[in-house]
């Protein structure tokens, strides 16, 4: 790009694409993921029996429990896809090449979300289908068909990638790879749990809101008693990550690089 005249949000989505998948944290979380979303289906399947105690879990909960361990694998993604360039110094090349800056922070979102919610969805299919195998002479057993199941494997997928989202915007606004891993587990994996164990009605309504909780509520094939509906789910963590990108938007603006 010479020129503000040759630059366009074609061509930034482009180089964040490029950044993306040339740098080998990529590769690493990436796969990391999917072998912990994948080998945690297999061993569900092939060890559960009808007469064990999950016979009331969910289909789809059961066989993308790795989807927990695999989402913070891609958490950490989203957290180097901005803190990392801060870490590296690369930041000060993206917004010189970006003057008005906040198409970079744009472009870096819409790749990784289209990225991760790609990979995600592939993944929790395979996992889903394979574990299937195991589980076709059980009380498991269930298919894409059947009601509710394909929507709560696409909502594994959705709630993944916006947990991750929200990872990303803490990355950009914290500018800090450790600060920002330890403001997610911190704030978005261990705060709503300590909510939850206060003696108020309430906090019951407010933390089924909470990011982790609202993917949780995607991710089911059958309503999950305590949680909220799947739209509601949807909405709040689009609103959540809304306001994870909107804080360091605003400081991009305010802040030198």
């Amino acid at each position: 790009m010479t020129g503000t005249t040759s630059l366009t949000h074609a061509r930034v989505l482009r180089s964040e694409w490029h950044k993306l998948w040339t740098v080998r944290s990529t590769w690493i979380t990436v796969l990391t993921s999917a072998a912990l979303v994948l080998g945690v289906g297999i061993l569900m399947g092939a060890t559960y029996t009808s007469d064990g105690g999950d016979s009331d879990v969910d289909t789809v909960i059961l066989t993308l429990y790795g989807s927990q361990l695999g989402g913070i694998a891609l958490a950490v993604l989203g957290i180097l896809v901005t803190a990392g360039e801060y870490a590296n110094g690369m930041i000060r090349a993206s917004l010189t090449a970006v003057p008005r800056r906040l198409p970079v922070l744009g472009a870096k979102a819409a790749v990784y979300t289209a990225t991760v919610f790609t990979l995600s969805l592939l993944t929790a299919l395979l996992t889903f289908l394979t574990a299937q195998v195991f589980l076709s002479d059980t009380d498991q057993a269930a298919s894409l068909t059947d009601d509710g199941v394909l929507a709560a494997v696409a909502g594994n997928a959705a709630g993944v990638t916006l947990l991750g989202v929200v990872a990303l915007g803490l990355g950009a606004a914290l500018r800090s790879v450790p600060g920002a891993i330890g403001a997610f587990v911190g704030g978005v994996l261990i705060v709503p749990e300590i909510l939850g164990m206060l003696p108020y009605e309430v906090m019951d309504t407010v933390v089924r809101y909470f990011p982790t909780q609202a993917a949780g509520a995607l991710g089911s094939a059958t309503p999950l008693p305590g949680t909220a509906s799947p739209g509601a789910a949807l909405l709040a963590l689009l609103l959540w990550a809304a306001a994870a990108l909107a804080v360091p938007a605003l400081l991009l603006k305010r802040r030198d690089v």
